[in-house]
């Protein structure tokens, strides 16, 4: 793959940013908007606006069929067995939240197990933080080996009997590390448990086959993965969602409204209550179709050869802590220059033009895990290149001379 030539159908990228051309090095926050992407949703607001699966007219028929087909290319994307284990959220978190306020209270009872790690992110950590609250379960933490990555005889020791929901992220946000959820999710059924998987940060980078995995429940965003904000997916086992209850009543997800009694529609409109977000759909899918023409395993490798060059130009500056362990499958590099706060380092490369990202990174937990208040973050995408990191590394360097 040709990362320029990529990149050069990322329009936003096309500019300078205080007087230097725009290296943005933030992708695993949210990732820029390929031009196809924008066309296909601006071509959905320009001849095919409508509600969708009611209106009988021809921009119904249209919005439906395009809303509808989103969700069969999301199934295929990801290797789900039908279209009805698809569920359209606004993201990441608010599928995950769906999983804990509407699975976990039927399984869940004092006494029972979570399991998670402390390196999750926010959105897979205070939903289960909160579920064990109400319901009187315990919250179980996998130790993480000294680089942050996780043993499997450790995952053994963590997940008993008495564990019904294991939940980690694919890939960490902030240490680059790839847990082994398939081999999770057979020491979880082998106890009873389900899997769910944050995928936020891993279906962007590469292929993700949900079979394969054995996972219950996915979960991922369309923003992080050249699509619009405010879309996302639920993957759930058919079985599992027939048994849930829905958590949002309204329009859309209804079958019969009686004064004092009504039933739901079948999956999985019965989770998708009121108008949904169909642009967000019919973008995502043109995100999909983009992303595979280019290849998951293109992409895969690209990062992969850019996080090494990535690891070793930060490495070779004195004064700099990267987090995580040495090798990594994905482009997302974590770090610290000694005696400057990562905000005033993000400040900085601002100033030169280049956008990584500075705080916590929604991981309390982990920070504290760290000894870390807060970190700055570069994470690579298919539209960057060596050059990119070159000017981080350069940048860098010019901080640290600045403050010292």
């Amino acid at each position: 793959m040709n990362a320029e030539l990529i990149k050069a159908q990322f329009p936003i990228l096309n500019q300078e940013i205080n007087g230097h051309p725009l290296v943005y090095l933030d992708s695993a926050a949210t990732s820029q908007k390929p031009r196809a992407v924008i066309e296909a949703v601006q071509r959905y607001y320009e001849w095919d606006n409508a509600n969708v699966h009611r209106g009988v007219h021809t921009l119904g028929s249209r919005a439906t069929d395009a809303y509808e087909g989103a969700r069969e290319k999301v199934a295929r994307f990801i290797g789900a067995n039908r279209t009805e284990e698809i569920i359209f959220t606004r993201g990441t978190t608010t599928a995950l939240n769906l999983v804990a306020s509407s699975y976990g209270p039927s399984v869940l009872s004092a006494g029972d197990e979570i399991v998670i790690t402390q390196m999750e992110h926010h959105s897979n950590f205070i939903p289960w933080q909160q579920l064990a609250k109400r319901t009187g379960a315990t919250l179980k933490f996998i130790p993480m080996q000294p680089d942050g990555s996780i043993a499997l005889e450790d995952v053994e020791k963590t997940i008993t009997g008495k564990t019904k929901i294991v939940s980690t992220a694919y890939v960490s946000n902030v240490l680059g590390v790839v847990n082994p959820v398939k081999e999770m999710a057979e020491i979880a059924h082998r106890h009873g448990a389900v899997m769910v998987v944050d995928g936020a940060q891993s279906t962007p980078h590469m292929k993700v086959n949900v079979r394969e995995l054995d996972c219950d429940f996915y979960a991922f965003s369309g923003h992080k993965m050249c699509a619009p904000t405010g879309i996302g997916v639920l993957y759930g086992k058919k079985h599992l969602l027939e048994s849930m209850e829905p958590v949002e009543f309204g329009g859309e997800m209804i079958d019969d409204v009686g004064l004092y009694e009504s039933t739901w529609k079948e999956l999985p409109w019965k989770f998708e209550g009121g108008t949904p977000i169909i642009a967000g759909a019919v973008g995502l899918a043109a995100a999909i179709d983009f992303l595979e023409e280019i290849g998951l395993d293109e992409i895969h490798r690209h990062e992969t050869k850019l996080a090494a060059y990535a690891m070793g130009r930060l490495s070779e500056i004195e004064g700099v802590t990267v987090y995580g362990p040495r090798e990594r499958e994905v482009g997302l590099v974590t770090f610290n220059l000694l005696d400057v706060h990562p905000h005033d380092v993000a400040t900085v490369l601002d100033a030169q033009g280049i956008a990584i990202r500075a705080g916590h990174h929604c991981c309390q937990p982990l920070m504290r895990w760290l000894q870390a208040s807060s970190t700055a973050r570069a994470s690579l995408y298919l539209y960057n290149t060596e050059q990119d990191i070159d000017r981080l590394a350069e940048a860098l360097i010019q901080t640290k001379e600045y403050f010292a």
